[in-house]
Parts: structure tokens; C-alpha cells; sequence
């Protein structure tokens, strides 16, 4: 039992079920006020986004996986007796000509509904999920998240937010473009790391690192999210997810680019004997931890803070 169920109840236990690109994620947790006290936590990869960049169609069997995996989680939620339960889809279900396809299995598997919320609302749920955590909330921040389909990026200080936008860019998208070898042949890191530079030039450091440079304030960057937390793990040789190890822990940049080149010189079979790398992560960690890394090189950044919060707990403030 998760020590955290011992302690008496002072506010409102909801739920939130998260539809990824790359996992499903249940969060159960105690609401009260902007306190947000997590109960229980899962995850299961479906990759929902499984040969999805080429056609923009969600598979069967993938859309099948990730129905399976509500009905689940739905059974915790309801074990643990929470007031209310809520189910939001993110990039893959956003972008998919298909998308009905999806919500109908979910609703015929385990009779919820699934909102399909928006780029820019996802990137505001993030920015209330980490800044539930006093040790973060109040300075000025930039957080990034980086998930299957997309990277959230919000610049904000206290309640006020400067910048927030959801970029087309993320672990999953970025894997299915390039196909690497196994291992990966030489010279194919260089291209990845080309084409995020190049992203990030164009589509990012222009609004960004303009508002990064408005205020002579110092900003930290915090990192959310499955790449984020797995490079912690890694780093800390990690078996299994410790939020008390994993909450408020910073990454050096130096560090993360030997963590990346180590990874891309690396078989599948020999990352997946990594400590602290789940091994159904073991290919998409090539690009998530590529992401980071570039965004930290050209914003200028030199230590990530890993928030174990982020878009479920913001989106159990409201039920």
C-alpha cells in the first residue's frame, strides 16, 4: 500500500485517466484547494500513436490496447471510491482523422467518455499541475513537457503566465520519422539532433527565447513527464518510480548529452537492461531525452529540475 493511503482524507478524492500517444495513466488523488496529494499512479503503454505519422489513422489494435487499458483503470478509480472520474486524450487522439473511432471503443468498452482537449489546454493543465508543488510554485519557470505526440512549453511566474503553446514535436512522432537502426548506425544521432535544432530554431528560441529575455529575472526549466522522470531514474539508478527521489531532482546538461550519446550507442536489447529505463521505453527514450537536450543547447539552460506533476494533476483541480 502506497504509505501516502494512511493518512486521514481532508478533501476530495478524484480521478483522471490520461489517453497518450505513448501510454495510459490513471492518477488518483486527494483535492483540496491547489493541494494535490497523490493516492495511487499507474501507467500502461499502448502506443496509441503506433504507425500513426503516416496516415494520421489510429490502428485497431492500438485503439483496442488503449480501450482495454480505461476499463482498468476505471476499476481502480472505482476501488478507491473517488467522487468524480474524467478521461482526456491528448496529441495522438487530437490529430487522427479517425478520432471517433477511439472515443466509441472507450465508450462501448467501459461506458466513459473521453474529452479530447486542445493543445493549449493541456499546456495550462501542466502549468497548474506543477505548480501545486509549493517547492516550485511562485519563481519564474519554464516548463517542458515532453510527451509522445507533442512538447508543451509555458514560461509563466506565480498565477501569471507569459507564454504557453503545444509544438507538434515529441518522443513517439520524432521515432516514427526517423526509423533508427538497432543499433543505431553512425551518424544517425547528428541527424536528430539536426532536425530538433532546426525545429527549435524555427518554431521555438523566435517566442520563447524572446520572452526568456524580457526579464532579467532568473528562470529555471522544469522537465515533466515520462522522459524527464526516466532520465532521473537512470541517473539514480532507479528500479521502479520514487517520487521522493524524483521530485525537485536537476539533470546538468553536461550530463544529459552523455546520457544521449550513451543511449544512441546502444542496442535495444542492451538499453533495455539500463536501470531505471522501463523497458517498453527503451526506443522512445532515444528521442525524448534528445528533445530535452536540445531545448536546454539552445535556450541556454544548464540544469533541468524534474516535476513529478504535471497535466494529470492539473486536471484533477477540477472534476
Amino acid at each position: 500500500m502506497n504509505p501516502t493511503e494512511a493518512i486521514p482524507s481532508t478533501g476530495t478524492l478524484r480521478g483522471l485517466i490520461d489517453i497518450g500517444t505513448n501510454s495510459v495513466k490513471l492518477l488518483v488523488a486527494e483535492v483540496n484547494g491547489h493541494r494535490v496529494r497523490p493516492i495511487h499512479e499507474v501507467s500502461e503503454q499502448t502506443r496509441l500513436g503506433r504507425g500513426f505519422y503516416e496516415t494520421h489513422r489510429l490502428l485497431p489494435e492500438a485503439i483496442q490496447d488503449t480501450a482495454m487499458a480505461v476499463l482498468h483503470f476505471k476499476m481502480i478509480a472505482q476501488d478507491h471510491h473517488v467522487a468524480s472520474l474524467k478521461v482526456i486524450a491528448t496529441s495522438a487522439a487530437r490529430d487522427a482523422h479517425n478520432q471517433e473511432e477511439l472515443l466509441e471503443a472507450v465508450r462501448r468498452t467501459s461506458g466513459l467518455s473521453v474529452e479530447v482537449i486542445s493543445g493549449d489546454q493541456e499546456a495550462e493543465w501542466v502549468y497548474q499541475g506543477v505548480t501545486t508543488d509549493p517547492a516550485i510554485a511562485g519563481g519564474r519557470l519554464l516548463i517542458l513537457d515532453v510527451g509522445g505526440g507533442s512538447s508543451e512549453f509555458i514560461l509563466g511566474e506565480g498565477p501569471h503566465k507569459q507564454f504557453q503553446e503545444s509544438f507538434r514535436m515529441g518522443s513517439v512522432r520524432l521515432l516514427e520519422q526517423l526509423h533508427p537502426a538497432d543499433p543505431p548506425a553512425a551518424g544517425e544521432l547528428e541527424t536528430c539532433r539536426g532536425i530538433i535544432r532546426a525545429f527549435i530554431s524555427e518554431l521555438i528560441v523566435p517566442d520563447v527565447g524572446r520572452a526568456l529575455r524580457s526579464s532579467s529575472t532568473a528562470c529555471r526549466l522544469i522537465g515533466t513527464g515520462g522522459a524527464s522522470t526516466i532520465m532521473g531514474r537512470i541517473k539514480y539508478q532507479l528500479e521502479s518510480f520514487e517520487r521522493d527521489r524524483l521530485e525537485g531532482a536537476v539533470l546538468q546538461r553536461r550530463d544529459i548529452r552523455s546520457m544521449v550519446d550513451r543511449l544512441w550507442s546502444l542496442p535495444f536489447n542492451e538499453r533495455r537492461r539500463i536501470i531505471g529505463l522501463p523497458k517498453k521505453r527503451a526506443d522512445v527514450i532515444l528521442t525524448g531525452a534528445a528533445i530535452y537536450e536540445g531545448v536546454m543547447e539552445q535556450l541556454g539552460f544548464e540544469e533541468l529540475t524534474i516535476s513529478t506533476r504535471g497535466i494529470r494533476f492539473g486536471g484533477v483541480l477540477t472534476p
